[in-house]
């Protein structure tokens, strides 16, 4: 029997409840119900493995260093650190001037979010009413950027027979003659997608053609369990023109509360962008850099921790088996369902809570309607593998039984 769900009624593109966070919304669907078995939550992506060892004593070292104001671009030991890391990790051109070419954040979302104004800054006027692309699924804070920047969000299906990966052959070229910024996740957050060096440099060629910036998501670029992923400052020329990917140590170093990661790429850019920052951004509190530091220095608590994902992703592999159109992620800690055939995705995941207390993410909450009412989300759920392997296996047996 097919389920629906009231609050899954079409919605105009305009509509409020369209635009706002889809964890809030989850949370007001489920208020009103009780889990029916003790809750294990898969819905938000938050790492719970262990805190690295390092952590306490770098901070208790330098603990007196709360009491004063940091650079807003950073410590030059930090972007030393942080720019030698990503030498090391993808192969670049050449290595980036730790000076004019790399700046600290506070976690990759506030970065994210004032990129689109740093961009629309950067590039300059466009004909017609400014746009910014983003993939559809998307992180939220990319069409909040897009507002905040005075663009239009212009939402490009990802879809499986894309390979969950913005089709660029698809946007007009006068969509393209008024794009400011395109956000592009690889791994992309639901699905877990990687985009190829061809698809980094496609893009790369419509950016310096229609002369807009590339913003690259890659905070999930150091969870994977086969292949590493590339990034788009490998394929971003000698320059880095038009690029800027995005780093955060939450997934990669299991620090989601520490709040700190870079932008790096395109010199230019990052001027600009830093000079929004003086203004609009707090800066990094210097204990926190020097905890990156260190995170940046050692990747044996980053192997550790892609084991455990593997681990997961393997019991995911048995117990989901072929079902729900599963397949391993390429990367990243999520899992994307087809629970189409059972019913709408809201209502599948009010079962899965009031049946089996496992909390998902609905996957049209993390999307938006396309011009033509289609939501490329709808029909799916969302799992964030970040519990420990012995209750998420049992959260994918109770999920597996209550489903079918």
């Amino acid at each position: 029997m097919v389920m629906t769900a009231s609050s899954r009624a079409p919605q105009a593109s305009g509509s409020s409840d369209n635009q706002r966070s889809p964890f809030v919304r989850l949370n007001e669907l489920l208020a009103p119900h009780e889990p029916g078995k003790p809750l294990i939550s898969l819905a938000v992506g938050e790492p719970q493995h262990p805190v690295p060892d390092f952590v306490g004593p770098v901070l208790a070292k330098h603990i007196a260093d709360f009491g004063r104001y940091p650079m807003n671009q950073g410590m030059e030991p930090f972007r030393n650190a942080a720019s030698a890391w990503l030498s090391s990790r993808f192969k670049l051109p050449r290595a980036l001037d730790p000076k004019s070419e790399l700046l600290v954040l506070n976690g990759s979302r506030e970065g994210l979010f004032l990129a689109a104004i740093a961009a629309a800054r950067y590039v300059g006027p466009k004909p017609g009413k400014p746009a910014i692309l983003m993939p559809n699924p998307f992180y939220p804070v990319y069409g909040a950027g897009a507002g905040a920047a005075a663009c239009e969000p212009v939402y490009l299906p990802t879809t499986v027979e894309n390979g969950f990966l913005p089709d660029l052959d698809a946007i007009d070229e006068a969509t393209l003659a008024r794009t400011v910024a395109f956000y592009l996740a690889s791994p992309a957050n639901p699905q877990g997608s990687v985009a190829s060096r061809d698809y980094f440099t496609r893009l790369k060629s419509l950016a310096d053609r229609h002369n807009f910036m590339i913003l690259s998501d890659e905070c999930y670029s150091e969870i994977y369990t086969r292949q590493a992923p590339g990034s788009a400052l490998e394929c971003a020329g000698p320059d880095f023109t038009r690029v800027a990917a995005f780093q955060s140590l939450s997934k990669r170093s299991n620090l989601p509360g520490l709040r700190v990661g870079f932008a790096a790429g395109d010199k230019t850019f990052i001027g600009k962008f830093l000079e929004l920052r003086n203004i609009a951004a707090p800066q990094v509190p210097m204990p926190l850099q020097q905890v990156a530091i260190v995170a940046y220095g050692d990747e044996a608590h980053v192997e550790e921790n892609r084991r455990l994902y593997r681990i997961k992703f393997d019991l995911a592999d048995q117990i989901i088996g072929n079902r729900y159109g599963y397949r391993r992620p390429d990367a990243g800690f999520c899992v994307w369902l087809n629970t189409s055939e059972i019913g709408d995705d809201v209502a599948v995941t009010l079962k899965l809570f009031r049946e089996a207390g496992v909390r998902v993410v609905p996957g049209s909450y993390l999307a938006r309607l396309q011009p033509d009412g289609f939501n490329p989300g709808a029909g799916y759920i969302r799992l964030a593998l970040v519990q420990d392997s012995e209750t998420t296996a049992q959260a994918l047996h109770r999920l597996v039984e209550t489903l079918g």
